[in-house]
């Protein structure tokens, strides 16, 4: 459907058509446990090249409103899971790589340009029910979640990109952790925040 709001599921199944392809869909189970609970917030630290990019394009296929994924799963693990159909496509998923802010924001603040390209791709889709002003992510998300009580996934890639590659400018790291603050923490449209990185 769209490149941040509800991806499709072309990342995931360009993994499990290549040459070499270990079922990792037993992350899908455990995360179904946290989806919507105090433990909702998930972060993964781990080396480069350990799959971390590739579980995020999993996690999206899966939940993601946007495509059909259920014969992309079929014959893994999570088929056999209870939850499979419970959670299968049916969410709302904001899906971020970080990294690519950082390099697109050039002279912007990295989160401000976010917030924009975010906000004009929700906008397609839900942009009657807030105002062509609104610059603020969480508060357009607040907004579509008082007006469809609908929760959204978060899939942040390269979370930690900002603290690593700008350790220069603290004033940036501050604003880049105000800013996640701002856009999760207690938040009633956050059904599950899954984050990677590397720190």
């Amino acid at each position: 459907m769209g490149i941040y709001l509800n991806p499709e599921n072309d990342g995931f199944r360009n993994a499990v058509r290549s040459e070499i392809y270990v079922d990792k869909t037993g992350l899908i189970a455990y995360t179904n446990k946290y989806l919507n609970t105090q433990q909702q917030y998930i972060c993964v630290s781990r080396p480069r090249r350990f799959g971390k990019s590739m579980a995020l394009t999993m996690l999206a296929a899966y939940y993601s409103r946007g495509c059909d994924s259920a014969e992309l799963f079929g014959g893994y693990k999570i088929e056999q899971e209870e939850s499979f159909r419970e959670h299968l496509n049916r969410y709302d998923v904001i899906f971020l790589n970080m990294q690519r802010f950082l390099i697109r924001a050039r002279d912007q603040k990295v989160t401000e340009y976010l917030e924009k390209v975010v906000i004009d791709e929700i906008r397609e889709v839900y942009g009657d029910l807030f105002s062509d002003k609104e610059t603020v992510l969480a508060a357009v998300l607040e907004r579509i979640y008082m007006k469809t009580k609908k929760k959204f996934i978060f899939l942040i890639d390269e979370w930690d990109c900002v603290m690593r590659e700008r350790q220069e400018s603290e004033a940036m790291q501050k604003q880049y952790l105000d800013f996640l603050r701002d856009l999760l923490k207690d938040q009633p449209y956050v059904a599950l925040a899954y984050m990677t990185g590397i720190l």
